[in-house]
């Protein structure tokens, strides 16, 4: 559950802004420095994503350029799982707010207009128990570099105060992860410092998805298609196998798998995730 006072209210029944913007970063900072080491940071801040606001999950993902992402940090493992899904259907709230480059909120996944919107990826995400999904779009110079993904298991909009919460931690967010990022690398805070930050973190999700990367140039080859159609077929795969987008990169690079342009796409269709999750492994597997 969210802070008892997570924003101003009318007629003066919440603290100023503020001090609410105060508490957003005290909380968030407090939440860096609890970090064992650097690379646990990002997920301390999603961590304290959750108790800022009336969500019950959080993650950062970052763009590596059109059709490509990774996951950078994630609250727990219907995060990850939600994040996943979104590179592997190539759809959702994810996508849709870096397009724009302005937040999306998808208040009810059930029904509706956002069913309707997002049909393949609300019907995965059900299956996950999430029924609200909230991607506010993270970067600098109105350039989208990556998304602050929000997910509750309830039905429902933020309400205005919250919804000025999560603006302001996503503009926190953003300004912590460039900070770690220059802390790592010795830069300043000029604006040179900054657009080099954002390559390095750009360049970071294109590392975290070499595997994919490689498939593509593969399935490029096999099927004798542009890298697009490459990853759509990858992504059509995952989806059809219940699998990540991920997973299925990594059996073809090690010959597992291959595709054919007469026998690609046969099989049925399994949900990606379904029901509610089991234990995974190593490679992101369910072991149940």
């Amino acid at each position: 559950m969210p802070p008892e006072n997570s924003g101003s209210c009318a007629g003066g029944g919440g603290p100023p802004d503020a001090e609410v913007r105060r508490r957003v970063g005290e909380t968030l900072a407090a939440a860096a420095r609890s970090a064992d080491e650097p690379r646990a940071v990002p997920g301390a801040l999603c961590a304290a994503c959750v108790r800022l606001l009336p969500v019950t999950g959080s993650s950062v993902s970052i763009s590596g350029g059109r059709g490509v992402r990774m996951t950078w940090c994630a609250s727990d493992r219907v995060a990850a799982r939600l994040a996943e899904l979104q590179y592997t259907v190539g759809d959702g709230p994810c996508q849709t707010a870096l397009d724009q480059g302005a937040p999306v909120l998808a208040a009810d996944l059930t029904r509706g207009p956002d069913v309707r919107r997002w049909p393949v990826f609300a019907h995965e995400a059900v299956g996950l128990g999430v029924r609200a999904v909230f991607s506010l779009p993270l970067g600098v110079g109105g350039a989208a570099i990556g998304t602050l993904d929000l997910y509750s298991e309830q039905a429902g909009g933020l309400a205005e105060p919250d919804l000025r919460v999560a603006l302001w931690v996503r503009d926190a967010v953003t300004l912590a992860l460039m900070n770690l990022q220059a802390g790592r690398h010795g830069c300043g805070g000029t604006e040179e410092d900054i657009e080099r930050e954002v390559a390095c973190w750009v360049a970071a999700s294109e590392a975290g998805h070499t595997e994919v990367y490689q498939a593509v140039g593969m399935v490029m080859v096999q099927l004798d298609v542009d890298p697009e159609q490459a990853l759509d077929r990858l992504r059509a795969r995952a989806y059809a196998d219940g699998r990540t987008v991920s997973q299925v990169a990594r059996e073809v690079l090690t010959r597992r798998l291959s595709f054919r342009p007469e026998t690609d796409g046969d099989g049925p269709a399994r949900p990606y995730g379904g029901g509610s999750p089991g234990p995974l492994g190593e490679d992101g597997r369910d072991v149940r």
